[in-house]
């Protein structure tokens, strides 16, 4: 089997071409030309009509979710909007039969109100990063009946954040922060948020290459566990073989404490305090049930524990 992979330089497509490498013939498509073990060729965007045959395009590439807002809105519709409308309209020309698009649940929604996330919420995403997957998303919908007309499949994966070996967002952040042996002082928000391993998200993907039984459509990808920070903090220090300390400072004072080193450009702004506190959980329901399983290959602290072993390693 044949898989064009874009975005294949970046964290999820490193991944990804680390496990499917033995088993399939993998190409890329990236503006990052450095060369990849297991990769039969790699592509510029220029260079679409001389990609040979595939039978799946998984496509990664994007502009991810800037939280320091310096990124213009233009950029994220440029690349997260109009390359997605590029490459599944070559798609559509070409002899894959599957297409698998990396939205995000920011396209849904940028806080969860009730008690989890569903593929039935009506999409209310906030900013320019989630207004241009969920414009993303709407092109590829609009051309669905097309698209089975000619015997392909659509898949629309929205993971949660997703974390492995080579991750260098938030969740790095936070290791670095915590080994340091500086006590956590945001125990007192008591919040929950789904986590996605990098190794749940490419069974998944896996399953929606070499399955034919799943139908198109939207599905939400994570782990079967979401975890408060204050967990992920204890995660964090058994990792590191360290006692954990966590104060349970008053919310009021760290919400001010948050603006001022924002305005100080401190890591800790009002933006990074809440997503370390805010409830994010998200229903995985959906894909289990069209895969046939009961749960994810990894659990979420599993998961999690690789991924910050990974970290140690650097």
């Amino acid at each position: 089997m044949n898989i064009l992979i874009t975005g294949i330089n970046g964290f999820v497509g490193s991944n990804f071409t680390k496990k499917w490498k033995e088993k399939y013939t993998l190409y890329g498509l990236d503006i990052n030309q450095a060369p990849k073990n297991g990769v039969r060729a790699l592509y510029n965007w220029e260079q679409l009509t001389e990609i040979p045959e595939t039978d799946a395009i998984v496509h990664l590439a994007g502009k991810a979710h800037d939280t320091k807002k310096q990124s213009e809105a233009a950029e994220y519709f440029a690349v997260n909007t109009g390359l997605t409308q590029k490459i599944f309209d070559y798609f559509m020309e070409s002899s894959a039969r599957k297409f698998i698009f990396f939205s995000s649940v920011k396209a849904a929604a940028e806080s969860v109100a009730g008690e989890y996330l569903t593929e039935d919420a009506a999409p209310a995403p906030k900013g320019p990063y989630g207004e241009s997957k969920i414009k993303a998303e709407e092109y590829l919908l609009s051309k669905l009946s097309l698209a089975e007309k000619l015997q392909k499949k659509v898949y629309i994966v929205r993971p949660c954040m997703i974390h492995g070996p080579g991750n260098r967002g938030n969740l790095n952040l936070l290791y670095q922060v915590v080994s340091k042996g500086i006590p956590w002082p945001l125990g007192s928000f008591d919040n929950r948020r789904s986590f996605c391993s990098i190794d749940n998200i490419a069974f998944v993907v896996e399953q929606l290459i070499v399955r034919d039984d799943i139908p198109s459509g939207i599905y939400q990808v994570g782990d079967d566990e979401a975890l408060s920070t204050n967990e992920l903090i204890e995660l964090i220090n058994d990792s590191l073989g360290k006692k954990t300390l966590i104060w349970k400072l008053p919310k009021a004072l760290m919400t001010a404490a948050a603006g001022i080193c924002g305005a100080l450009h401190l890591p800790l702004d009002k933006e990074r305090l809440r997503k370390l506190t805010e409830n994010y959980v998200v229903s995985n329901r959906k894909i289990k049930s069209a895969l046939g399983i009961e749960k994810m290959p990894v659990s979420a602290r599993e998961g999690l524990q690789n991924t910050l072993e990974s970290f140690k390693k650097g």
